[in-house]
């Protein structure tokens, strides 16, 4: 099944993967990082999964979210008649639940379902028995419960079940997990379940402040981002999965499910932009927990609740998804130089205060430490905002962050009242800013480059207006943009940059075209006043999501696919920003 093929549920804790046949094949639980206990996504149906779907194999389904909410509706016409199946999950009350309800709207249907537990990313069978007219599944410290209004079978560690439907009937299937050594949970009527969690989600909807004409992506990608923030912290991770590949059949697989701060200040304004003040509050607390400490042990990403150690090690007993290992589980790009990371903390808590987010001295305290760290290490290589897995370079796009966080460190003392050295920060941004303009532009080319001595490229360059280094009308951007467009481009999708240049990484292998980057490349364009080519480009980008409105990481322009981890937070956030940056001009 394709990435494309798959639909999010979620209750802000967690999340699954339900594809177009009925297969939820991917959960993790009890959240986004725990190990799954669906893991087909990566393998095959004996990594765990639940399948509930029409017996007529020859059965058509057409699906669609409830309006403006999380909940799945997955419509079956078969030759006997008509079904309705309702995936989601509730809010997170006792414990996590995923709910199925059945509905039956015409005829008779037969249906069936499949539930294959397997803890600990596919590798644990649980024991299962029948206790109190539930199905009990317990392995080590897990245990899951599942009601079910129907009889079930259980052989060679799959549970399934026959039954039928007619015109008027509601079944509801419950599946509830609990720590192993707890009393099991308490029931729950699905049926109020699912007015609750559609009132919950509608409600938050009604806070949406974008009234444009891309109202509808806006919308479904400001939900995606709901479902992706963890709801105890307000960390929004990258995306729910881990090892999707970048290219099918590939070695780019990465676990994503964690926080970068990167993401940080585009998430903030994405979220500020549409209305979402409190989201966009918990975001900026939960950035200032993690960063807190000694500068010098500033992370590119953190866990949901700020959790700094991330190690990384191979599930091998997966195959991967289509063949694509190896399975990573943690990220050790956690351990990677990344001086970007200093700017993109200090232009998000900037930017936060100019919304007027309450802002505290010891906050201050915290960003003058990790200045004073960044001055004196602004001129050192590192890894470089793409993670790339080689030597350590001194990477243009690194460089113009350093810039930023002088430039908004100074204008938070000169126009926001805080206290600090503004003349000596300001110094330090006009030495950075001469050093990037000598060492980090080809003039033969016009163009800025990856960095120092390249002969490559980096789609991040598209930045540099945005961020003010430049204006967009200066012709090194211009000449920046144009050769992106040129050297970058995959069928007019924005590759990242050139692995294959330079000795970059390690890693064999391509990816696909980065989707963030190509609506960056839509946001430079309407910034140099060419808001036609702006749009054409960003609805291209909109035609590339699925049926229900998600965007994975990366689109292979090959294949006609999407690739990388599913859905992607970043993704969703440049579809918010570039529909709030078009409409600002007036295209």
């Amino acid at each position: 099944m394709r990435i494309e093929d798959y639909a999010l549920i979620g209750d802000m804790h967690t999340a699954a993967l339900v594809g177009r046949d009925g297969s939820i094949d991917w959960l993790c639980l009890p959240r986004f990082d725990s190990a799954a206990c669906f893991a087909a996504l990566l393998d095959e149906p004996r990594a765990g999964r639940w399948l509930l779907a029409p017996a007529d194999r020859g059965a058509r389904a057409r699906r669609r979210y409830r309006e403006d909410t999380l909940i799945l509706e997955t419509t079956w016409e078969t030759s006997g008649g008509r079904v309705r199946v309702l995936d989601f999950m509730p809010p997170r009350g006792e414990a996590p639940d995923v709910i199925r309800v059945v509905e039956g709207l015409r005829g008779r249907v037969e249906l069936r379902t499949e539930l294959t537990l397997r803890f600990g990313y596919g590798d644990i069978v649980p024991w299962t028995r029948h206790d109190g007219g539930q199905l009990a599944a317990v392995a080590g410290p897990d245990s899951a419960w599942l009601d079910s209004p129907v009889p079930l079978v259980a052989e060679d560690g799959t549970t399934t079940a026959g039954f039928a439907v007619s015109g008027g009937d509601r079944l509801a299937f419950v599946l509830t997990w609990q720590q192993s050594w707890l009393p099991r949970p308490a029931r729950l009527d699905a049926f109020e379940a699912l007015d609750d969690t559609e009132r919950a989600w509608t409600e938050w909807m009604r806070g949406c402040a974008y009234r444009g004409q891309y109202a509808h992506a806006v919308r479904r990608s400001l939900l995606t981002l709901k479902a992706l923030t963890y709801a105890p912290t307000g960390g929004v991770l990258a995306a729910p999965t881990t090892s999707l590949p970048e290219l099918v059949g590939g070695t780019r697989n990465w676990d994503y499910r964690y926080s970068w701060l990167r993401d940080a200040t585009y998430t903030l304004r994405a979220l500020l932009t549409a209305g979402y003040e409190e989201e966009a509050t918990a975001w900026r607390d939960w950035l200032l927990r993690a960063v807190a400490g000694h500068p010098a042990d500033l992370q590119i990403m953190y866990t949901v609740d700020g959790t700094r150690r991330v190690p990384e090690w191979r599930a091998d007993w997966l195959r991967g998804y289509e063949d694509s290992r190896p399975v990573r589980i943690g990220n050790a790009a956690g351990d990677q130089v990344q001086l970007d990371v200093y700017g993109e903390v200090l232009d998000c808590l900037y930017q936060g205060r100019e919304e007027g987010l309450h802002h505290d001295d010891d906050a201050w305290e915290l960003q003058r430490g990790l200045m004073d760290h960044l001055e004196g290490h602004w001129r050192d290589p590192d890894h470089g905002l793409w993670e790339v897995r080689g030597p350590r370079r001194h990477f243009v796009h690194s460089k113009v962050l350093a810039w930023v966080a002088a430039d908004r460190m100074a204008g938070a003392v000169e126009r926001q009242g805080r206290s600090g050295p503004a003349g000596r920060w300001k110094a330090l941004r006009e030495e950075i800013h001469r050093e990037v303009c000598e060492r980090g532009f080809d003039p033969d080319r016009n163009t800025f480059t990856q960095f120092y001595g390249s002969r490559g490229l980096d789609a991040a360059l598209l930045l540099i207006p945005r961020l003010g280094f430049l204006p967009p009308s200066d012709e090194r951007v211009t000449g920046t943009v144009e050769a992106v467009r040129r050297e970058l481009s995959s069928d007019g999708l924005i590759m990242r940059y050139s692995p294959d240049l330079d000795d970059l990484d390690e890693l064999a292998g391509g990816e696909g075209a980065f989707l963030a980057c190509s609506f960056w490349l839509a946001d430079a364009l309407a910034l140099q006043g060419r808001p036609d080519k702006a749009r054409e480009l960003f609805e291209r980008l909109l035609d590339l999501r699925n049926d229900v409105g998600l965007l994975s990481e990366e689109y292979d322009t090959g294949h006609g696919r999407q690739v990388g981890n599913f859905p992607q937070a970043y993704s969703h956030v440049a579809i918010v920003n570039t529909a709030s940056d078009l409409g600002s001009a007036g295209t």
